[in-house]
Parts: C-alpha cells; sequence; structure tokens
C-alpha cells in the first residue's frame, strides 16, 4: 500500500528545487539579455582590444581542440558505421547507409558531441577563471576603471565559443563522414565512394545546412551563457568555485539537451 500523501520532508524538497530552478532560470536568462544587449549597443566599440579576445577565444574553442576532435571523427565514424553495417546487412538496407549517416551524424551527434566537448574543455576553464577573477576582486577593479565586465570578460567568449563550436562540428562531421565510408569499405561493403557521396547529397538538404549552422552556433552560446553565468553570478570564494563548476557543468547538459530538442521539433514541424 502506498501512502496517501507524500511525507512534509519529500514537499518541502521538491517545492524547493522547483523554485531553484526558477530562480536558475529567470538569472540565466536576465545574464542572456545583458550580454545580447552589450553586443548590441556597443557593437564596434574598443574593437582593437575585442576583436584580439574574441580570436583568443576562437583558437581555445576551435583550433587547440582540433587534434582530439580527429580522434573522435574517426571513433564516431567507427561507432555508427560498425553497428549499422551488420544491422542494415541483415534486411539488404545498405544502400541507406548515407542517410543513416547524415541522420545521425550532421542532424544529432556530431552538434551534440562537440558541444559537450568545449563544455568538458573550455566551459569549465571559463567558470573557473571568471571565478577566481571574481573572488579576487578583478572584476570590480574593471568597473573602477569604467570597463565593463559584460563587454570585456562575456561577450568574447560567447562569440569565439560559438563560432569555435561551429567549426569544430564542420571538422567532426567531415571526418566521421570520411572515416565512416573507411569502416564500411574494411567490412567488405559493395559501395563506391560515387554511391556514398550521391546517398549523402540526395539526403542532405537546405534546412540541414541552415539548422546546422543555428544550432552549433547556438550550442556555443549556452555554453559560453551558462558557464560565464556561475563565474561572475555572485562573489565567489576561491572554496566555492569547484561547486560552482558542477553546477554549470549540469546545467549547461540540460540546457544543451532541451535546446537540441526545440531542433528536433524544428525538424518535424518543417519536414
Amino acid at each position: 500500500m502506498f501512502p496517501s500523501r507524500l511525507p512534509r520532508s519529500y514537499v518541502n524538497y521538491t517545492g524547493r528545487t522547483f523554485f531553484r530552478l526558477l530562480f536558475t532560470i529567470q538569472g540565466i536568462g536576465a545574464f542572456a539579455l545583458i550580454t545580447f544587449g552589450v553586443m548590441i549597443s556597443k557593437f564596434g566599440r574598443a574593437s582593437e582590444v575585442i576583436r584580439p579576445l574574441v580570436r583568443k577565444e576562437i583558437s581555445r574553442s576551435g583550433v587547440k581542440l582540433l587534434p582530439m576532435f580527429i580522434f573522435m571523427s574517426a571513433a564516431l565514424g567507427l561507432l555508427v558505421i560498425g553497428q549499422m553495417v551488420s544491422l542494415l546487412s541483415r534486411v539488404g538496407a545498405v544502400d541507406y547507409l548515407g542517410t543513416v549517416m547524415v541522420v545521425v551524424i550532421v542532424r544529432e551527434l556530431g552538434p551534440l558531441i562537440t558541444a559537450l566537448l568545449v563544455l568538458a574543455r573550455v566551459g569549465t576553464q571559463n567558470v573557473v577563471e571568471l571565478g577566481t577573477a571574481r573572488a579576487t576582486g578583478e572584476v570590480e577593479a574593471l568597473e573602477a576603471l569604467g570597463i565593463d565586465p559584460m563587454h570585456y570578460l562575456v561577450v568574447p567568449r560567447v562569440v569565439g565559443m560559438a563560432l569555435g563550436t561551429f567549426a569544430l562540428t564542420i571538422y567532426l562531421i567531415l571526418g566521421s563522414l570520411i572515416s565512416g565510408y573507411l569502416w564500411a569499405f574494411l567490412q567488405g561493403v559493395p559501395m563506391r565512394p560515387g554511391q556514398y557521396l550521391e546517398q549523402l547529397a540526395s539526403s542532405l538538404t537546405w534546412i540541414d545546412f541552415a539548422f546546422l549552422a543555428l544550432k552549433t552556433c547556438g550550442f556555443g552560446a549556452v555554453v559560453a551563457m551558462v558557464t560565464c553565468y556561475h563565474g561572475l553570478a555572485q562573489p565567489l570564494r576561491l572554496e566555492e568555485i569547484s561547486n560552482a563548476t558542477v553546477r554549470a557543468v549540469a546545467q549547461a547538459v540540460i540546457a544543451c539537451v532541451m535546446f537540441d530538442a526545440l531542433f528536433i521539433v524544428l525538424y518535424l514541424i518543417v519536414s
């Protein structure tokens, strides 16, 4: 027999969790609106200072992660092709191999895996760097010098991580499609490169390219917003930075999954 009413402790815990979630969404939303407002109102200002910071973030979120993504593209091609070849061969549907690669790699796994890896490698650095700057008074020092911390610390990270995530996703997808064909060839799939490319081209539409650009840039911006928010949202002490990093990673993963679900719905509506 189940109890007719939940214990008061469960109700209190659920209520606190729910309201904490609402306050977090409100805080991140307000932080994002402020960031976009600064980007628009101060567009082009102090470009000789901001542009090098953006290039630095693109390098950190893109170029420096490229060796890891080369390995990941080979592994992802093996993961998908290794499972799909045996499955499609049983039902005589090997001709749909290119279509499967487009749906699995281009639309879903490629952008999402890239976002999660950028979060793990770069997003955590954002929380640590900004949390340390907040705890040691560097943010207040910038304000005392008349420098907007949002413009100097947050905007370059948002722009750089959005562009870096977009570039890394393209590299990961191309590498996965190439390695996928190589693994299929090694497994004896009777498919010429021209047939494989034809399947890929017939499965891709302009919607895939448009949504891929929007989704990947959005992933980078979401990761940057959430991690920067937790680094700057409150006066942190140095010993609190680790807990803030854990919260930022968990909330960024949830935000990326929800953002991806939004695009799944858009795919269903458009197609």
